[in-house]
């Protein structure tokens, strides 16, 4: 863990601690696992965030994704009666594909991403109330999926499902992004893309594989949201989750620059930003000052960052320049010549 983790997981305790001492009812067996089960769900968007941000993109589609996507597994397995071993790959396939199309517009047509992703979360959103003629998609009375439910919201003793899918999804992104060639590229592309290109690495087809990876994760925490909240309303489903998403990996210490971060930061962010709504919800605060915590955070975090680059630029100068004095004790002065005659 690097000095940023550490820094964040202290900040965790000690809130933990505030909120407990506050109202004791934070460490409830129930409200631990509630909110456990609210960093899986929302931890693996954020991951998916991650990726785009190291490379100096961003995915704004990914709460009218999520809506998209839940609101087709939830009709082809609901309505349509497909088996949900063929429709949970089949949406994942669908998550990816999105993806890769987002990568190709940003990399084959120079588009920028805001504007990319800005018209994919416009566009998924009007599709999923499309489809739905804007209405409400969900599961007849009775109808249940045994399997399936154990697997997306059922409990492992005590343990929400969405958080060990989590762990083992964070375990898996934690190898690709900080011990591969992959990973290293990305961070490259993230603080130079140009640079990276006239090195020989092929930005663009790893751009667009952070793009699905991204799409991936988002399909796949659909899928969790979907069984989690069993009905869908697409105009509402998923709205501002991509601020959740961006919020928690800024907090990790992903810089929206690109080329900085972790995935244990990312993970860290996640149970930050959840302590924190749930420290509104249990101090009886408006609901709707949600969004104005988010934003908050958002700041104090880009703030936060900001102010470690400057610190981190003034050490560089600093070391370069005591570096340069040792090399020239003479206080810049010529070197002395012996007369050769």
């Amino acid at each position: 863990m690097i000095k940023k983790d550490l820094g964040l997981l202290l900040l965790i305790v000690v809130v933990g601690v505030v909120v407990a001492i506050i109202n004791p009812r934070f460490l409830l067996p129930i409200n631990l696992a509630n909110t456990a089960n609210l960093i899986g769900l929302f931890g693996i968007l954020s991951m998916g965030q991650a990726f785009v941000i190291i490379t100096g993109g961003i995915e704004l589609s990914v709460g009218s994704l999520v809506a998209l996507l839940g609101v087709l597994f939830v009709d082809f397995i609901a309505v349509q009666d497909m088996p949900w071993m063929l429709a949970l790959p089949l949406i994942l396939l669908l998550g990816a594909v999105i993806g890769a199309v987002h990568g190709w517009l940003i990399t084959r047509l120079n588009l920028q991403p805001f504007v990319v992703t800005l018209c994919g979360l416009l566009i998924y959103r009007g599709a999923a109330r499309f489809y739905t003629a804007d209405g409400t998609a969900g599961f007849a009375f009775g109808q249940n999926f045994p399997e399936l439910e154990f697997l997306t919201a059922g409990r492992f003793y005590g343990i929400p499902s969405t958080f060990i899918a989590m762990v083992v999804i964070a375990v898996a992104m934690w190898l690709v992004l900080h011990r591969s060639v992959f990973g290293r590229y990305l961070y490259a592309i993230g603080k130079n893309e140009e640079a990276a290109r006239y090195s020989g690495i092929r930005t663009d087809r790893l751009v667009m594989t952070a793009y699905v990876i991204c799409g991936l994760l988002t399909a796949l925490s659909a899928i969790y949201f979907s069984m989690y909240t069993r009905s869908i309303s697409p105009a509402s489903h998923g709205q501002f989750y991509e601020l959740y998403a961006i919020a928690a990996a800024v907090l990790g210490g992903f810089s929206l620059r690109g080329g900085e971060g972790s995935i244990v930061g990312v993970v860290l962010g996640t149970v930050l930003l959840q302590e924190l709504q749930n420290l509104v919800n249990l101090l009886g605060i408006p609901s709707s000052l949600n969004f104005a915590v988010m934003g908050g955070v958002i700041l104090i975090g880009v703030l936060i960052d900001q102010q470690w680059h400057s610190i981190r630029a003034r050490r560089r100068l600093v070391s370069a320049a005591r570096q340069a004095e040792s090399r020239h004790p003479n206080d810049g002065t010529l070197p002395l010549v012996a007369n050769r005659d």
